[in-house]
């Protein structure tokens, strides 16, 4: 039965505009009713199709009337961080690993694989550690990983774009502007692949890929009122995942999708709707899971990690306050919040999604 009105929620802006947006608050995104214009000298920017927030700009009173400014790839704005965001001490000896990454907001940086290459004093490469993400200056999963359990030098090239579905042909991320996963991997194929303009002398033996995708592929795919087919969805997916193993990719991580059914956008849409994008979630797990291993003993060499991300998030929400979170469904900025906006999770789960994610790649592949 398919209810998923779900994303019957408007994608329209109401035009109750109460006043100007206040620096650094939220001015748009899928259901937000508030202001959505800025405060002079800050800009509406663009951050995921449910969150737009005001950083600074040169806009005098940002004239945007419910839709925001979309930072490019390349954008490297700087926001008011709530936790650390100085640039990582580099640890280790060598010339260290390499990984190359690819996904949605929850994994995105805002990185250009034409602007500043990551090194081993600059892991990242562009824009300026942590980067650009939905919670502002503020660190994601794979910058933790990275930079703070990490057993040695290990350079990042995070392809991954917010709003990406898997291929647009399936289901097509909310704006056409959006690098789906088919985008991100021929950015890869045509400028880091060996031989190519970008290509940064990795081998086979000292890189990891990571993928963290399907996030909108439910998500975009219950806005429009249909459920897309996980076969074909995977088989598209492990298409792509050929395409970087035939150029020397042998090791990959993959990373389902979290319970963003508990986030506070799911849970006012009603329990119905909760209950079935869960069940949607886990269909989609248990087919990555099954394609992941079934595509490597079917290649020779390759190895395929998928890690749970549901287990520690549940964790945090059924006990907010062993993590020092308030509550469950709370959203805002500072290290109290399990939620940094109404559909991603804040630097707190990010962190420990890192930590417990580590232990399959430290020492290994990091």
């Amino acid at each position: 039965m398919k209810s998923l009105a779900l994303l019957s929620i408007s994608v329209s802006l109401l035009p109750a505009v109460l006043g100007q947006q206040s620096a650094w608050g939220q001015c748009g995104g899928q259901g937000w009713t508030g202001p959505t214009t800025c405060v002079s000298g800050y800009t509406c920017v663009y951050s995921n199709p449910w969150y737009s927030q005001c950083i600074p700009g040169s806009a005098t009173g940002n004239t945007s009337t419910g839709s925001s400014t979309r930072p490019t790839s390349s954008s490297s704005t700087s926001r008011t961080s709530s936790s650390t965001s100085s640039a990582p001490g580099t640890s280790g000896t060598g010339t260290g690993k390499f990984w190359f990454s690819f996904g949605d907001s929850y994994t995105q940086t805002g990185f250009s694989y034409s602007g500043t290459q990551p090194s081993n004093s600059n892991p990242f490469g562009n824009p300026t550690y942590p980067g650009n993400t939905p919670c502002g200056s503020n660190p994601n999963w794979i910058d933790y990983a990275a930079t703070t359990y990490n057993s040695g030098i290990v350079k990042v090239y995070n392809h991954a774009f917010g709003g990406a579905t898997i291929d647009a042909s399936i289901v097509a991320p909310w704006s056409n502007t959006v690098k789906t996963l088919v985008g991100q991997v021929n950015d890869f194929l045509n400028y880091n692949a060996p031989g190519k303009t970008y290509y940064p002398s990795w081998s086979s033996s000292n890189t990891l890929f990571s993928v963290w995708i399907g996030i909108n592929d439910i998500g975009q795919a219950y806005w429009r009122g249909s459920v897309p087919n996980m076969d074909t969805l995977m088989n598209r997916y492990f298409q792509l995942v050929q395409s970087m193993y035939n150029v020397g990719a042998r090791h990959f991580l993959f990373l389902t999708v979290p319970p963003v059914q508990r986030s506070p956008l799911m849970l006012g849409q009603g329990s119905t709707n909760t209950a079935n994008q869960k069940a949607v979630i886990a269909n989609y797990n248990a087919k990555l899971k099954a394609k992941a291993a079934s595509w490597a003993a079917s290649n020779a060499g390759a190895t395929a990690l998928v890690y749970d991300t549901s287990t520690v998030v549940n964790a945090i929400l059924d006990n907010p306050s062993a993590y020092g979170l308030r509550d469950a469904t709370s959203y805002g900025s500072g290290n109290t919040y399990a939620w940094c906006d109404n559909y991603h999770i804040s630097p707190v789960v990010h962190k420990a999604l890192a930590a417990d994610l580590s232990k399959l790649i430290k020492g290994t592949y990091i």
